[in-house]
């Protein structure tokens, strides 16, 4: 017996490639006529997989938006209940998203208590919010997590069932590391070459590139002593040029992801707000200091959230230690990030122990049996829908 019906659940892009790989790597294993519907984005879509609605209509983030779209994310999460239950497939995956994707999980479980649900991607529990780990059981079979640490996080905060998948970059190494003759030894060219990553959000970007530009003026770099590369999305594009122009020099702005590829295979050194990108960073052997600033209010709701993490990078989560400098709010001024960007741009101790740091990332991130994340997670999936069959 296998699944004949998935549903997938997805919120935005992210989660879409990730959805996308795991219904490729699940149609290997299933019978031809399995049907996939859920919400889906471009990814799914050419993966077969039937949609509710447009995955548009509900990839907003950040809380002005959110509030604005509320009353249709309230109604798509209601519809995309009511399709799964009325579908009553053999088996739910959601995918990220979890402020959407968890609601109709629970909304779904309410209706269909012996329908197997998995999440792929665990909320960020060990960081912040711990108990939403423990609020989880009850509607979430099995976790698929995407880093190492996590597993041992639900168990420890009374999770459900999670086991560790591997992460999508893994198997985009080749793409993110240079090749002969690619990246420079520092110091090589006279002329240090810096990626600068100041969020792919614009209310993030906007809170680091004056940040970040006022970093590179107290470093005293210019055209002469340094060459940044500053990827972004199409959209932001223009916001970055117009903000940038009060850099002390003019970076070169790309939006393609081979560019950025390019662009961190090529660099030496990069200044880079918080987020998956310090995990591309790392993997691609590139030395960082990296920076996080609080949205304006942000403090005022500390009193009512629990942090868990030591560290807010995910290399430094992996790796268990404050490899790269992580300055967050306060401590996110252009002093602090001058004084921990600067020993990066010569060969000197900081710039060595981190580099050898960052080379530890492979054996933590390896997958023991060495199979792609995709169909590691594939698998896990098809015994967590076995073991909700066999019941408790």
């Amino acid at each position: 017996m296998t699944p004949r019906s998935v549903a997938v659940v997805a919120g935005e892009r992210s989660g879409d490639a990730l959805g996308a790989d795991l219904v490729r790597a699940l149609r290997a294993r299933l019978p031809p006529d399995a049907a996939f519907f859920g919400v889906a984005g471009p990814r799914m879509l050419s993966e077969g997989v039937e949609t509710l609605f447009a995955m548009d209509d509900i990839a907003v983030m950040g809380i002005g938006p959110v509030i604005a779209r509320l009353p249709t994310l309230l109604r798509r999460i209601r519809q995309t209940a009511d399709a799964v239950i009325a579908r009553r497939p053999d088996l739910l995956v959601i995918v990220d998203s979890p402020d959407f994707t968890h609601r109709v999980a629970r909304l779904v479980r309410a209706t269909l208590p012996d329908l197997a649900i998995v999440d792929y991607v665990s909320p960020s529990v060990w960081a912040w919010r711990p108990g939403r780990a423990a609020a989880m059981r009850p509607y979430v079979d099995h976790v698929l997590a995407l880093l190492p640490f996590e597993p041992e996080a639900h168990r420890r905060l009374g999770g459900p069932a999670c086991t560790y998948v591997g992460h999508p970059l893994i198997e985009r190494l080749g793409e993110l590391r240079p090749g002969p003759g690619e990246r420079a030894d520092i110091g090589a060219e006279g002329l240090a070459r810096l990626v600068v990553l100041p969020g792919s959000r614009a209310g993030v970007a906007h809170r680091h590139m004056p940040l970040f530009g006022e970093a590179l003026n107290r470093l005293g770099l210019d055209a002469k002593t340094a060459a940044v590369t500053v990827p972004t999305t199409p959209g932001l594009a223009p916001e970055i040029t117009r903000m940038s122009e009060r850099w002390p020099l003019k970076p070169t702005i790309v939006t393609g992801e081979a560019e950025k590829l390019a662009a961190f295979r090529q660099a030496q050194a990069a200044l880079a707000a918080s987020g998956t990108v310090t995990l591309e960073l790392a993997l691609a052997g590139v030395p960082m200091a990296a920076a996080y600033k609080l949205e304006w209010f942000a403090p005022l709701l500390k009193p009512f959230i629990r942090i868990e993490a030591p560290f807010i990078l995910l290399p430094n989560l992996i790796l268990g230690e404050r490899a790269i400098p992580e300055l967050v709010h306060r401590d996110a001024t252009p002093e602090k990030l001058c004084s921990a960007l600067a020993p990066l741009l010569r060969d000197g101790p900081e710039r060595r122990a981190q580099r050898d740091a960052l080379g530890r990332l492979d054996e933590a991130m390896r997958l023991p049996d060495g199979v792609a994340p995709s169909e590691r997670a594939a698998a896990v999936t098809l015994a967590a829908w076995a073991a909700k069959r066999r019941g408790p």
